[in-house]
């Protein structure tokens, strides 16, 4: 069952599309959109979550701006322009949604993002390491001159790059990678010779790879249950 919901925001509302399991339960995840908006894809991606027995909750970010897939200029409008106080607000404001809610069972809800997502999952997960547990970021990750503090880190990482990417190169994610390990972060890249947005069956960055797709969601799924059961 998936339905959109509103859930508070630091003072504001925020909303999202909430997807709950056939049994009525399971572990908490936040799902957290690619710069393209919260769109039909991403509405799968989550009640696919939902299917294999997450209760996943994807925030709207862009507060119901789109941009289809056509239109890379706007959806990197979008995402230069997406206020980061108001997305660290509706991100947190989610968790603590999930974290409520009476379909949730387990320890802790866990984050996966793509692309632009993936790179908030990781904030998130800093952010909120009193809630977020396990983390699952696809080939994004935070980089360039603002330092995070990781020191709220809590959650295991896995997550998955693309090699070679131009956005989110395979160096500077390796560097992050080495970096939360050295400060003794539960944080494990798996890099994948495919290109960026491999995941995504929609293939707007003409790069989907249906057999590794196929290869990692049952692991991922089964990482998502396990770590946060």
């Amino acid at each position: 069952m998936s339905e959109t919901v509103e859930f508070a925001s630091n003072g504001s509302t925020a909303s999202g599309h909430l997807a709950v399991p056939p049994a009525g339960s399971g572990p908490g995840v936040i799902v957290i959109q690619e710069w393209w908006g919260l769109n039909p894809q991403i509405k799968n991606t989550t009640d696919m979550l939902a299917t294999n027995g997450l209760v996943a909750l994807a925030p709207d970010l862009y507060h119901g701006e789109l941009a289809g897939h056509d239109e890379m200029d706007k959806a990197g409008e979008l995402m230069t322009n997406l206020p980061p106080d108001r997305a660290a607000r509706d991100m947190s404001g989610a968790v603590d949604y999930l974290a409520g809610h009476a379909a949730v069972t387990g320890d802790g809800i866990g984050v996966i993002g793509f692309c632009m997502g993936g790179m908030l999952a990781f904030i998130l997960a800093a952010q909120r390491g009193d809630r977020i547990k396990a983390a699952v970021p696809f080939y994004g990750f935070p980089q360039g001159d603002a330092a995070l503090d990781w020191t709220g880190l809590t959650a295991a990482v896995r997550g998955h790059m693309a090699d070679p990417d131009d956005f989110f190169t395979p160096d500077a994610a390796r560097a992050l990678e080495s970096e939360l390990q050295g400060i003794g972060k539960d944080v494990q890249l798996t890099f994948h010779q495919a290109g960026h947005g491999f995941m995504n069956e929609e293939n707007p960055m003409g790069a989907y790879d249906a057999a590794l797709a196929a290869e990692i969601w049952p692991e991922t799924i089964d990482f998502l249950r396990t770590t946060l059961s």
